[in-house]
């Protein structure tokens, strides 16, 4: 009896050993499990990504000046032409008659002039003939031989000769004027006549063609834009134009470094440079509610093979870089709420030593000193005697998933990560456990 008695006196005290172990362990394990990350130094980059088009530096449309029908038509879409190749003859007969028209009514009105020269050279004789005829009757007029009435004549006659000439003159300025105008609309004819053979402008690839031979080519007009046979690119310069995010923006400047991806070319990458930011938003007609994009023209450095105007490509610009500065990855960061003093900075409620258990109780508006307010500060939970403490941060340029620390951290200290339902409900003075995974791989870094 007293053996059982004592067995069973042994076994009640190891449960109550059992029980208070288990309510020490579980003392010691309270708090939420949270991954940590140890803040060190990197590199970092912030870029813009944008998606856009592939486009010619140069890029021209072929128009007809002069309307009439593709009677040879000499390339083709893709082929590649020199600078002044011929491309196309328009039908050039009726720009030809007007030419031939116009030749030969200016040689008839030369021809004119040149008989009316003729007749100036005559009149010119006939009036010397007559002064000279004046100045003898004058003489014998004077000496009492001649008649007056034979002397007036003789004036009469000199002042007739003088009519005819200066009437003359006149006539061979008007003609003048006329064989100028003349040569002016044969010039204008064979201009005319010249648009009817169109050849490249530039050196490239034909990279549109909207004609075939035998069709009527339109000439444009003040409202109606005319027919562009062609568009002839040259692909020795690529651009990307692509369309920047209104937040993007103030941070790209041109002689930014740029890489583009282009979606024919999965596998490749092209060295690139910022070369235009656009000052006004890209605007599209029939759109009212579109976000406010802006163009940005990168240029791609060096030959694209194979490129095709239109291709659609993305571009990453790189806007800032920062070499081996402290950083804090981008899913740590959270914004709070906290109470800050007439200096701006966080005041923090302290903690009883009887109550290090429980979670910190927040301070009301109420509680809330002179010159107290309650303010919205961006930061990160640190870990510290195994609670997360609220540190605010000052965070310069965002790399690919990590924040530039401006203040607020120092190399080594230990930041919440995760897990992100644990992070987002996180009061400041929370006890916290380190994820034993979390633990293993900061000690490896």
């Amino acid at each position: 009896m007293n053996r059982k008695k004592l067995l069973i006196g042994v076994g009640v005290v190891v449960i109550l050993g059992a029980i208070a172990y288990a309510n020490i362990a579980f003392k010691k394990e309270t708090g939420v499990e949270v991954t940590v990350e140890k803040i060190e130094k990197r590199d970092l980059q912030a870029l813009v990504s944008a998606s856009g088009k592939i486009q010619p530096k140069r890029s021209v449309n072929v128009s007809a000046e002069t309307m009439g029908k593709v009677v040879d038509l000499k390339v083709n879409e893709g082929d590649t032409v020199a600078q002044g190749q011929f491309l196309m003859q328009i039908d050039p007969r009726n720009l030809q008659t007007a030419v031939n028209s116009r030749t030969a009514s200016l040689a008839a009105n030369r021809s004119a002039l040149e008989e009316t020269k003729k007749s100036l050279e005559n009149a010119q004789l006939s009036l010397k003939t007559a002064q000279d005829n004046l100045r003898r009757q004058t003489d014998l007029f004077k000496a009492g031989i001649g008649t007056k009435e034979v002397y007036e004549r003789a004036q009469d006659d000199v002042k007739a000769r003088e009519g005819d000439i200066a009437r003359i003159q006149q006539s061979i300025t008007t003609q003048q004027t006329r064989l100028k105008q003349d040569e002016a609309n044969l010039e204008s004819a064979e201009y005319d006549l010249n648009k009817v053979r169109l050849v490249s402008p530039i050196a490239g690839i034909v990279t549109k063609r909207n004609i075939e031979e035998g069709e009527t080519v339109v000439t444009g007009t003040m409202n109606n834009a005319g027919t562009v046979l062609l568009i002839i690119a040259d692909m020795s310069v690529i651009e990307a134009e692509v369309e920047v995010d209104e937040t993007d923006i103030p941070n790209v400047a041109v002689g930014q470094i740029a890489s583009i991806k282009i979606d024919a070319f999965p596998d490749k990458k092209f060295a690139a440079k910022v070369t235009e930011v656009g000052n006004s938003p890209i605007t599209v007609a029939g759109q009212a509610t579109r976000a406010t994009n802006f163009k940005v023209t990168v240029q791609i450095e060096g030959l694209v093979p194979d490129v095709r105007p239109g291709f659609t490509c993305t571009a990453e610009i790189t806007t800032a870089t920062r070499q081996k500065v402290v950083s804090v990855p981008i899913q740590a960061t959270t914004v709070r709420e906290m109470v800050v003093d007439a200096n701006g900075q966080m005041v923090r409620e302290p903690i009883d030593p009887k109550e290090a258990s429980r979670p910190r109780r927040p301070t009301t508006t109420a509680e809330l000193k002179p010159g107290q307010e309650r303010k919205e500060l961006e930061g990160v939970f640190v870990v510290k005697d195994g609670r997360a403490v609220f540190t605010p941060l000052k965070v310069g340029i965002a790399g690919d998933k990590f924040f530039e620390v401006l203040d607020g951290l120092k190399e080594g200290d230990e930041v919440i990560t995760g897990p992100f339902a644990s992070v987002r409900a996180m009061k400041d003075g929370d006890q916290v456990k380190i994820s034993t995974s979390s633990a293993a791989s900061t000690t490896k870094k």
